[in-house]
């Protein structure tokens, strides 16, 4: 049977951030792994008149191809694409769901801003893996205007009435030292979904950034166990 994982990014952010897990599962498979970028984001971060309504054109999009190739569709978010991942559940046919840092409960668009500039200075500091790579968080996040942050908001709050009718396996990990996502906002997420497969990994080290977790290695295994049940 032919599998499919899309697998979606953060905002400000782009497929870098969930590409360790995105090599390790097709390291471990033969499934076809896609990391869309959303619009504006990437490499060349450019926010300005983007509206919320783009990425999940972007998302919808980027499933549907994938879906015309194989025949079940695992979906993987992280943060703001955790959020897109529920959307998308709850209007296609999904398999499985896989929730990284979701950022179903949110913070103020001007304390977010200040919290993803914080982790880009943890970043140039060295105190997150892959400092070269992560060294572009940087430039990016002086970049990002509130007026993006808001958009992010308005997807927050056009999703979260879904959590209660997603009834497909989901696995959900959360790092308890993330700035950005509170991490009981995993537990909240667990209680509130109604599917009786459900898994919930706490990272007692992980960061916003959580697949670059000190103990990624471990959990990385263990999402890959539950896609492959």
């Amino acid at each position: 049977m032919a599998i499919g994982v899309l697998m979606l990014h953060g905002f400000s952010g782009g497929p870098y951030e969930i590409e360790p897990l995105a090599k390790y599962i097709r390291d471990h498979t033969d499934w076809i792994v896609e990391t869309p970028t959303f619009c504006g984001h990437g490499e060349n971060l450019s926010l300005k008149g983007i509206s919320g309504e783009h990425w999940l054109h972007d998302a919808e999009l980027a499933y549907k191809k994938l879906a015309e190739k194989v025949e079940q569709v695992y979906v993987i978010g992280f943060s703001m694409g955790g959020v897109i991942a529920l959307y998308l559940a709850n209007r296609y046919p999904v398999e499985k769901l896989v929730l990284l840092s979701a950022a179903v409960k949110y913070i103020a668009p001007k304390q977010l801003l200040i919290e993803l500039q914080r982790m880009a200075k943890e970043a140039v500091e060295g105190q997150l893996k892959n400092n070269e790579l992560f060294k572009q968080y940087e430039y990016k996040l002086r970049n990002v205007p509130v007026s993006a942050a808001i958009q992010f908001m308005r997807i927050v709050r056009q999703v979260e009435p879904y959590v209660g009718s997603i009834r497909i396996p989901t696995f959900i990990v959360q790092g308890k030292c993330d700035g950005i996502v509170p991490y009981t906002t995993a537990q909240y997420l667990y209680d509130k979904l109604p599917t009786t497969e459900k898994y919930l990994y706490f990272s007692a080290c992980g960061r916003h950034l959580i697949c670059y977790s000190d103990d990624c290695d471990s959990w990385f295994s263990d999402v890959l166990q539950f896609l492959k049940m």
